[in-house]
């Protein structure tokens, strides 16, 4: 860590604050340009369930004010989802301030891969899981029982869903980072593979509704995550001081060749 990347506790908060700021006014950028196209937002997020519902069902608001509101959510979750890259960005530069100057010219993919992860596992549960989870929660529907899904209630419900698979999708650039400044090795990952799969499948149960369907489909994608994550440690992780002598070695008897 470079001497300048050295700040007191007090300077820390401050830059904080400042990236917290910059992150709202993105997020608050995000939401006026989404509010106005709120309706359309709305009819696409609520289609993987309107696709599996019966002819005729459609959701329901139980208040005056509960469309209303959920407009305005959806447009914050739209906002949140547009300003994602400078969130990331911003996430990134804190976390990492001690860099030195060529370290840092990798954040750029960073944030770049950062973005494309969590707009990637965003999608996969809008294209993947809802459907599959729609279709096995209606499926207790019967002929005396009848499913009446509200505004709110589904928007919580994918809300939480989306951001949930958008996150747990930046698992590989999370661990190949850690495995770059050496927190972690690709021997400690492989090591710890039953217990990262234990992990997966609990914290699955804690993100996604109880049901197996959606925890077996979040907890899937994470044990391919996690293989990823060693490829990526392996070929970006910090070196042992043995390969670098090694790689040092092959350097010289090549320079020794070519003269």
């Amino acid at each position: 860590m470079t001497e300048e990347g050295k700040l007191p506790f007090t300077g820390h908060l401050d830059e904080l604050r400042k990236r917290l700021i910059t992150c709202f006014i993105a997020i608050g950028i995000g939401f006026v340009a989404s509010y106005a196209f709120k309706d359309k937002l709305f009819s696409i997020l609520v289609n993987p369930l309107v696709s599996v519902m019966e002819a005729g069902d459609t959701l329901i608001f139980t208040g005056l004010p509960e469309a209303f509101f959920t407009y305005l959510k959806v447009a914050l979750l739209s906002g949140i989802m547009l300003a994602a890259p400078v969130i990331i960005y911003q996430f990134w530069m804190f976390v990492t301030p001690g860099l030195y100057k060529k370290e840092k010219r990798i954040l750029i993919p960073i944030v770049f891969l950062s973005s494309v992860f969590f707009i990637g596992g965003s999608l996969f549960g809008y294209f993947i899981v809802f459907p599959w989870g729609f279709k096995f929660f209606l499926g207790f529907a019967t002929e005396t029982i009848r499913p009446l899904p509200s505004m709110k209630e589904y928007l919580s419900f994918s809300a939480k869903l989306l951001l949930a698979f958008g996150l747990v999708f930046e698992l590989p650039l999370v661990l190949t980072f850690l495995a770059r400044i050496g927190i972690v090795s690709v021997d400690f990952l492989k090591k710890n593979r039953k217990y990262a799969l234990l992990l997966f499948f609990a914290g699955a149960a804690i993100l996604t509704p109880p049901d197996v369907v959606t925890q077996v489909m979040m907890a899937l994608p994470l044990m391919v995550l996690y293989e990823i994550s060693i490829i990526g440690a392996k070929v970006f992780g910090k070196k042992k001081p043995e390969e670098v002598k090694k790689g040092t070695k092959a350097e010289d008897t090549e320079a020794e060749v070519e003269k």
